[in-house]
């Protein structure tokens, strides 16, 4: 009899807890959908398969390559990443639009994104701009991330490790 309690109660907790689909639990998005609008460019250029002319700069010695991408996942991981529309930072960042721009701001510590515009023209994207920042005791890091579509991307890192020297990378592939 208590064996047949203690499943009943078992039963009843295992039915009873709230499980939502992965696939429901961001659908509406209240800020600008970055991962969505990257990985529709990923798609894109996975299938367009461009020669890219990439330059690689480490404080000031660049090199330079053309390419085809292999990995444009790999490639534009970093734009994916900073995701503004993560279940915890909802209410962080303040929006203003017009018809040619939109930008969403946040002053949060604990938000490494800080501003992301987006320029459009029309219904059609010209730039994403990404600026994110960390900073903490050891290491202070400056990103500027910029996505012109079909044209170009740029990567810009400043970074700073206590008792080090300052680092500058940049990265861009010019889209031909």
């Amino acid at each position: 009899m208590i064996k047949k309690q203690y499943l009943f109660v078992f039963a009843f907790a295992f039915f009873s807890c709230n499980q939502r689909k992965e696939s429901e639990a961001n659908t509406d998005f209240l800020y600008f959908d970055v991962k969505g609008y990257f990985a529709k460019e990923i798609t894109h250029l996975q299938q367009l398969k461009p020669l890219v002319k990439k330059s690689v700069s480490i404080n000031g010695a660049t090199e330079s390559k053309a390419l085809v991408i292999k990995d444009w996942n790999k490639e534009l991981a970093v734009f994916v990443d900073a995701d503004i529309n993560k279940t915890s930072w909802k209410g962080s960042f303040v929006a203003s639009k017009n018809d040619s721009q939109e930008n969403y701001t946040s002053s949060s510590k604990r938000i490494p994104v800080k501003k992301i515009v987006i320029e459009k023209q029309g219904n059609n994207i010209k730039k994403v701009e990404i600026f994110i920042s960390n900073k903490n005791l050891l290491y202070t890091s400056n990103d500027t991330l910029t996505y012109y579509p079909d044209s170009l991307y740029l990567i810009k890192k400043q970074q700073k490790i206590r008792l080090l020297s300052s680092k500058k990378y940049s990265i861009s592939g010019k889209i031909k």
